[in-house]
């Protein structure tokens, strides 16, 4: 079992040779076969039982040797604090904040940010839902799956050039169909953070622990678990009906897909 099961991940791997010479001599010697995605999550577990300052800790990576070239995704667990913190600070007034978030633990969170010369982090995070502007940056074929001793798992992994042009045609569909809106900004704003990093690098989608959530709500429902998830294809289809003006095809895509996640999050309100 995960120890976060209801997270899923959007992940850059950047070349090691992109990092800083202090960071490659520290990742270079992570063994591609560790765990670390149970070690991030695991850590971020304890640090909500005992807090302390992120951005001063040794941060961790994930790592991966394809074609004898090692590419990481650090942790930026200091960078997601600060930002997750922003983001909640800023979605309420700002008189009743400090109810949720005490300014001693806001203290914690921020010791040390200032001294963060990167505040972009390599990975961002959903909690029981993927967006659908994820899935569009890959194909069926890059999609992996099957069962680990955590259960079952699914990714997609592609390499940034394609997410790049995948995500640039996608906002020029949603552009073109809808003009301006929050739909558009968001798949905008995902574009803007890729191209914040090295070209070369690779983007994973990673499912996480809502595969096996997701692999049980299909097999509820009848399904063949994770095999009959077809969330890439759907988001695509759902894009060429748009290209194409034609909101029939668009919808069908688009329902089958939110049909599909929202039996998995129908699980968390059962919690």
């Amino acid at each position: 079992m995960r120890p976060t099961p209801y997270v899923a991940a959007l992940r850059i791997y950047e070349p090691l040779s992109a990092f800083e010479p202090v960071d490659r001599i520290r990742w270079q010697n992570i063994l591609a076969s560790a765990d670390t995605r149970k070690e991030e999550q695991a850590l971020a577990l304890r640090r909500l039982v005992f807090p302390e300052p992120p951005a001063v800790r040794p941060d961790g990576a994930h790592v991966l040797d394809i074609n004898g070239i090692r590419y990481v995704s650090p942790w930026s667990t200091a960078t997601r604090c600060w930002a997750a913190l922003d983001d909640f600070k800023e979605s309420l007034p700002s008189s009743i904040t400090g109810f949720f978030v005490p300014p001693s633990l806001e203290e914690v969170i921020k010791t040390g940010v200032d001294l963060l010369e990167d505040r972009v982090p390599h990975i961002i995070t959903e909690n029981w839902i993927i967006p659908p502007r994820w899935f569009s940056l890959f194909t069926p074929a890059e999609r992996v799956r099957g069962e680990d001793d955590d259960g079952p798992f699914s990714f997609a992994r592609t390499t940034m050039s394609k997410a790049r042009e995948r995500a640039t045609s996608s906002h020029e569909i949603v552009l073109g169909a809808f003009g301006q809106g929050p739909v558009e900004q968001e798949i905008e704003n995902m574009l803007d953070w890729l191209e914040m990093f090295h070209p070369e690098s690779l983007v994973e989608l990673d499912y996480g622990g809502l595969a096996s959530y997701l692999d049980s709500a299909l097999r509820a429902r009848g399904e063949d678990g994770l095999d009959a998830d077809t969330s890439i294809e759907d988001v695509a289809h759902s894009l060429s009906g748009l290209a194409a003006g034609d909101g029939s095809l668009a919808g069908e895509g688009y329902e089958r897909l939110v049909s599909r996640w929202r039996a998995v999050q129908g699980i968390e309100s059962t919690m």
